[in-house]
């Protein structure tokens, strides 16, 4: 019961990462908006990566597929947090799908106290369990899904929460009244 509800909260976080890039140009996708380089492209480039590590090879369950910045190394200089040109919308879209069938076959074959160990985390904190990961899945992606709600917004206006205009100018009136 408790991993059927991770699962649907994380499946819901998944859409909501996905339909932020909804009706962009390619390059609206890739430029960085904020001082961090935050991006949506991006972003979804970084969500499969961590779904396949945490909820894959962390469990036991190697990845479909090789992911060339973890093999080569240059994942820890954040080249998981953008996309190459060549890599296109679509290859990462599928990736993305891609994590996400190996991690709902995860949660249909483990137990949440399955043993997993985490080869990147400080020695004494490498073992831990499927349950702990899967929570922390669910939670980084709802944090960025947070982020591509902003990054839409900045692109086009599009807002998550389908506020009128009028709700900016309310909000905008009501933090003037404490200067």
């Amino acid at each position: 019961m408790i991993a059927d509800d991770l699962r649907h909260y994380l499946q819901q976080t998944r859409d909501s990462v996905v339909s932020s890039l909804d009706g962009l140009a390619e390059y609206d996708v890739r430029r960085p908006l904020v001082p961090s380089g935050t991006n949506l492209l991006g972003l979804v480039k970084h969500l499969a990566g961590i779904e396949l590590g945490y909820l894959g090879d962390c469990v036991g369950r190697p990845a479909p597929v090789v992911l060339p910045w973890v093999e080569d190394g240059s994942i820890w200089e954040g080249a998981d947090m953008w996309a190459k040109p060549d890599e296109t919308r679509e290859y990462l879209l599928d990736l993305y799908r891609t994590a996400w069938r190996h991690t709902d076959e995860a949660i249909a074959a483990l137990p949440l106290d399955a043993p997993a160990s985490v080869p990147w985390w400080a020695e004494h904190k490498r073992q831990t369990t499927f349950g702990h990961l899967l929570v922390r899945v669910v939670s980084e992606t709802a944090h960025h899904a947070g982020h591509c709600d902003v990054v839409r917004e900045l692109v086009d206006g599009r807002t998550g929460a389908g506020n009128p205009p009028e709700y900016f100018a309310l909000v905008e009136r009501m933090a003037a009244q404490t200067r």
